[in-house]
C-alpha cells in the first residue's frame, strides 16, 4: 500500500504573520529532545512499538519497525545535527526526526486527536511518542546521518574553515546546508551572522580565518544559550529583535531579503557585504 501524503495546507495571511514569531526545531531542540529519550528511554525493554503512521515511518510498512525493535532493551539515545537515533542491544536503531514542530514525551496514554505519529510502549508500562500536529516528522531504521557534514556544536576551528568558508554561495546558505554543518535552522543564522557582525549574503570564500573563528564562536555562544531550560532557537537576542524589525544594537529598521531559500533579516549598518571580510 502506498504511503499517503498529507495535504497541503491553505495559511491565511493572519497565520502566517503569526507563525513568523514560532520556530521550527533546529540542534537545541534536537538535543533537548535526545536527553529525554534518554531520560525516558535507556535501560528498557520494548514490549512493542505503535509504527501504524506511514508517511512518517515510510519506507517501512505498518508492523516492521515493531518487528524489528520489540523485545529490545534501549541503551543509548544519540543525536548528530537535527537528528535522533535510539541504539539497542539487538544492533537495531530506531532513527527520528522532529520535522517543522515535533517533539518527544512521555504519554501514556494516545494523543486523542491521532498525533503520536510512533509511540513506544516499554515492558514496565510507560509509552513515550513522537508528537507531531503536522505530520512532518520521520520515523525509520538506522541513524540516518550518514550524509552530514559535522555536528555544530563539536565541529573543530580547522574544520569549520575548511567546510563553511569555501565557494561563492552566501554564508548564510553555507551554514543551513546539512551536509556542510549539521543542525543550523534560519534563526540560529541569523543569530551567529549578526553577533559576528556578517552579511548573510557574503559569499563564503572571502570570509577570512579571523572572521570564520568569530563565527563559529558565535555561533557557538548562540547554541550553549538555546541548550539553557529557558532557551530555544526562537529565543535569542535578535530572534527576538527580528518581531519587531529593529536592530537591537543600534536601533536601525532591519534588511529583509530571501537568502538560501530563508526568510532572512540583518542590520545593514553593521553587517556590511566587503571584498574581504
Amino acid at each position: 500500500m502506498s504511503p499517503v501524503v498529507p495535504k497541503r495546507c491553505r495559511i491565511s495571511r493572519r497565520n502566517k504573520t503569526q507563525r513568523e514569531g514560532s520556530y521550527m526545531p533546529e540542534l537545541p531542540e534536537a538535543e533537548k529532545a535526545r536527553r529525554t529519550l534518554e531520560r525516558l528511554c535507556v535501560g528498557l525493554r520494548i514490549a512493542h512499538v505503535e509504527d501504524g503512521d506511514e508517511w512518517v515511518c515510510r519506507p517501512h510498512e505498518p508492523g516492521e519497525l515493531d518487528s524489528a525493535l520489540r523485545g529490545s532493551i534501549v541503551t543509548a539515545a544519540g543525536r548528530h545535527g537535527k537528528f535522533l537515533w535510539l541504539e539497542t542491544d539487538s544492533g537495531h536503531e530506531l532513527g527520528l526526526h522532529l520535522g517543522m514542530g515535533g517533539s518527544i514525551r512521555s504519554a501514556p496514554k494516545p494523543s486523542p486527536r491521532s498525533w503520536d505519529r510512533i509511540a513506544i510502549v516499554f515492558d514496565d508500562g510507560s509509552r513515550v511518542a513522537l508528537r507531531d500536529k503536522r505530520r512532518l516528522s520521520r520515523a525509520h531504521l538506522g541513524a540516518g546521518i550518514d550524509k552530514l557534514g559535522p555536528d555544530a556544536l563539536t565541529i573543530t576551528p580547522r574544520a569549520f574553515r575548511a567546510r563553511v568558508g569555501a565557494g561563492r554561495t552566501p554564508i548564510k546558505a553555507r551554514l543551513l546546508d546539512q551536509s556542510v554543518l549539521a543542525g543550523v535552522g534560519n534563526l540560529l543564522a541569523d543569530e551567529a551572522l549578526f553577533d559576528a557582525m556578517i552579511n548573510p549574503r557574503q559569499p563564503a570564500g572571502t570570509l577570512s580565518t579571523d572572521a570564520l573563528d568569530q563565527l563559529r564562536s558565535s555561533l557557538r555562544v548562540a547554541l550553549r544559550e538555546a541548550l539553557t531550560p529557558k532557551g530555544g532557537s526562537g529565543r535569542g537576542r535578535f530572534a527576538r529583535a527580528r518581531r519587531g524589525r529593529q536592530c537591537p544594537r543600534c536601533s536601525c529598521e532591519l534588511e529583509r531579503a530571501t537568502v538560501g531559500g530563508r526568510t532572512t533579516y540583518w542590520c545593514p549598518n553593521e553587517q556590511v557585504i566587503t571584498e574581504t571580510s
